[in-house]
């Protein structure tokens, strides 16, 4: 492999999880800003105002809910590279990444067709407001044209980050989106494309950030090379990648459903004077958080998936430890920086309204309190899915976390001295406490048949 890229069998295991999270981080931070950057333009630049940021904010719930089922997909690619890269098997490494790729292009055609065809019937049966449902559906319409350069970036920024090229993906935001930034005002401001632009200036910079990765695939000189007379769809690779993508992607795509089920309870308490503005405000700065968390989602893959595929089960072990400490110590320092200058945080989004402050700095404080706890489910589901195990994870996460959500909805809430914020955000830290030792169960008991050699 190049210089550049991170060797994740060999070499000091915890200086190279740290050079390898930082940019992953990064580059999830930056995107997060560029895309909060960009509604915030639309809403001072565009004709229609708050009306603009109000459709894009009703088509998020459905984005989320289909884009994170594809997008978990691509974790399949990622373990099943890894473990061709830490085995050494070029055929593998080459087929896996020409499958992966044409997947990649596959499912975004997919759901380019399918979410421009449903977009007015979904936003209809969600009760989107007639006032903003035609700039909802020009605009998610729009956006789902742009699905097959989003499929393709985010697989091969997966496949980058399998062969140790966590900065590659970093470089790439760093060019699409400041471009982004720019059409968005050339296609709001200038052209008056209105929410058509802001949907197009997100398209045609994953096209560019598709067009960098498919470039720097291309000129590697090594078995990741993507050779695109070759791509097509291998057997064995095809089969691995569904069999841990799929439970992945329903996984992700059940965190989703379970943040509508929360928000519909959420928007039951709206009798509350500022609750609503100081919710949306915390939930915006967790947000940031949650990249943080799974950065090191990203880490247990890649890092567990590679020495998987090199039988190097103790290094396997070590990622595990190594790893838990890292999302501790990093995810403690940011809680306690947000729980301290919470209400300085929440003044970037709430002018003068101490009461929505107030209610902002209570969700922060039942968030960011056990967000530690969090970590450590994300650090361990990583874990699970680098160990090559796949659907069982996702049967935990199904009871524990939608499920669990759905029951606490249904009745300790409904009791009425219960039915309260309070009571609602502690359904989180429960449903990350349950989750996680599941999954750590999960963890101890197939790692040790892996170990002994008796593949799940």
């Amino acid at each position: 492999m190049k210089k550049t890229n991170i060797n994740m069998c060999e070499g000091p295991l915890l200086i190279n999880m740290i050079r390898y999270a930082i940019p992953v981080m990064l580059t999830g931070l930056l995107q997060q800003l560029f895309n909060t950057l960009d509604v915030i333009l639309a809403g001072h630049l565009g004709t229609s105002g708050n009306d603009a940021v109000a459709a894009v904010g009703s088509t998020t719930a459905i984005t989320s809910l289909m884009i994170n089922f594809f997008i978990g997909c691509s974790t399949g690619s990622a373990v099943t590279v890894s473990y061709a890269v830490g085995s050494k098997d070029k055929e593998s490494i080459k087929n896996a990444i020409h499958t992966a790729i044409l997947l990649a292009i596959t499912l975004g055609s997919v759901l380019t067709v399918v979410g421009v065809i449903i977009s007015k019937q979904i936003l209809t049966i969600m009760s989107t407001p007639d006032s903003i449902i035609g700039l909802s559906t020009t605009y998610l319409r729009t956006y789902f044209l742009g699905m097959i350069p989003y499929m393709v970036y985010n697989f091969g920024a997966a496949i980058l980050r399998a062969v140790g090229e966590a900065k590659k993906p970093m470089y790439f935001l760093l060019i699409s989106g400041p471009i982004k930034l720019i059409l968005t005002f050339l296609f709001v401001s200038v052209l008056n494309f209105d929410v058509a632009g802001l949907a197009l200036a997100t398209t045609c910079s994953q096209a560019i950030s598709a067009m960098l990765v498919i470039i720097t695939l291309i000129k590697r000189n090594d078995a990741c090379r993507l050779i695109l007379k070759e791509l097509k769809f291998y057997k064995k690779p095809l089969i691995n990648i569904l069999r841990l993508g799929i439970p992945s992607g329903i996984q992700s795509a059940t965190f989703s459903l379970s943040s509508v089920i929360i928000q519909s309870s959420i928007n039951s308490l709206s009798y509350l004077n500022g609750f609503i503005t100081g919710n949306a405000a915390a939930t915006s700065i967790e947000n940031f958080a949650n990249i943080i968390t799974g950065t090191f989602y990203q880490v247990s893959i890649n890092f567990t998936g590679q020495n998987m595929g090199a039988n190097k089960y103790d290094r396997v072990k070590k990622v595990y430890i190594y790893n838990s400490a890292m999302s501790a110590v990093f995810i403690a320092a940011v809680s306690l920086v947000v729980c301290t200058f919470s209400r300085q945080l929440l003044g970037f989004y709430i002018e003068n309204d101490p009461v929505a402050t107030t209610w902002g700095t209570v969700r922060i404080m039942f968030i960011f309190v056990p967000l530690i706890i969090m970590g450590q489910m994300d650090v361990t589901t990583g874990s699970i899915r680098g160990l090559g195990v796949s659907f069982s994870s996702m049967l935990i996460s199904l009871i524990s976390v939608c499920g669990f959500r759905i029951l606490w909805t249904l009745t300790v809430f409904r009791i009425p001295e219960f039915h309260t914020p309070q009571c609602l955000y502690l359904s989180y830290p429960i449903s990350w406490i349950i989750t996680f030792l599941a999954e750590f169960i999960l963890y101890i008991i197939t790692y040790n048949k892996n170990k002994r050699g008796v593949r799940l």
